[in-house]
């Protein structure tokens, strides 16, 4: 399957997980939330893929946790952010992060049109407001940051070999390191995980958010080079204004429209050879 296609695929499911994470919401803190995710994710990953000895020492330890970790707080950081910012207004910020890692591996004038193209489609498309609390911009541009390393450092993951096996083993190790912030939310946030209905959907909102789109990312993160990725995440916006449409019944504005032909030509434009050549990471054992 071509790769923009797989970024489709990985956007209906984070987005019916988002819809899932909406009820959440009104039971638990956001870093409670970000957490549960993360956590569902852990143990459906763990379960699955049953990462060997290897994938628990050494270097290929330390990879795996930096990207568990980075992938936490970038979850972690944009619910903060959407807690305090209108929704469009964060995602249009956060996109910061892969703009800023397409732009640094751009070569051709083709490349730096697509960033542009791109960036633009997902201001469009987000129906940015500028009201809310600076903290809430804070937090966007935190997760800005850590979407760029999470982009870095997951082609270093998947350039190993051993994609699937140390996510699972990043998830796991950044649940438990970041479990304190279960008692965040108070008594009232480990009231509500007591629920199995809450259990239920923190598991769905990890499998659905978390554990499809970050496969399909190792998997395309495989096939194409950082920079070229980086511009493919302008889909997700695009995609869900098309599942909003479909779905919902959400017919998108003129600007919208434009933004996702934008984004389309950005995805288009984009060369494919005009990423940097990367030396493959060797695989730890």
């Amino acid at each position: 399957m071509p790769a923009p296609a797989l970024f489709v695929v990985g956007g209906v499911s984070m987005y019916v997980g988002a819809a899932l994470a909406v009820g959440l919401f009104d039971l638990l803190a956001p870093s409670v939330v970000a957490l549960s995710r993360l956590v569902g994710a852990a143990i459906v990953l763990t379960a699955w893929r049953r990462p060997g000895r290897a994938a628990w020492r050494g270097r290929r330890l330390g990879r795996a946790v930096a990207f568990g970790l980075a992938t936490a707080g970038m979850n972690l950081a944009f619910y903060e952010a959407i807690a305090r910012l209108p929704l469009g207004t964060a995602v249009a910020i956060e996109f910061c992060g892969p703009v800023v890692v397409a732009a640094a591996a751009a070569r051709r004038t083709r490349d730096v049109a697509a960033v542009a193209l791109a960036a633009s489609g997902v201001l469009l498309i987000a129906d940015v407001r500028w009201s809310g609390s600076p903290a809430g911009v804070l937090w966007a541009l935190a997760a800005a940051a850590l979407w760029a390393l999470y982009i870095v450092l997951g082609k270093r993951v998947a350039g190993a070999g051993n994609g699937l096996d140390d996510m699972a083993v990043g998830f796991a190790v950044a649940a438990v390191g970041l479990s304190p912030l279960l008692f965040v939310g108070g008594s009232g946030s480990l009231d509500a995980l007591a629920d199995p209905t809450v259990l239920v959907l923190a598991v769905g909102v990890g499998v659905l958010s978390s554990v499809v789109p970050y496969v399909i990312d190792q998997i395309v993160l495989r096939r194409v080079g950082r920079a070229r990725f980086a511009v493919l995440l302008a889909l997700l916006p695009a995609t869900a204004t098309v599942v909003g449409l479909v779905a919902l019944a959400q017919v998108p504005g003129a600007l919208e429209a434009v933004g996702i032909a934008a984004v389309v030509a950005a995805v288009a434009l984009r060369s494919r050879d005009g990423d940097e050549p990367e030396r493959p990471v060797p695989a730890t054992r």
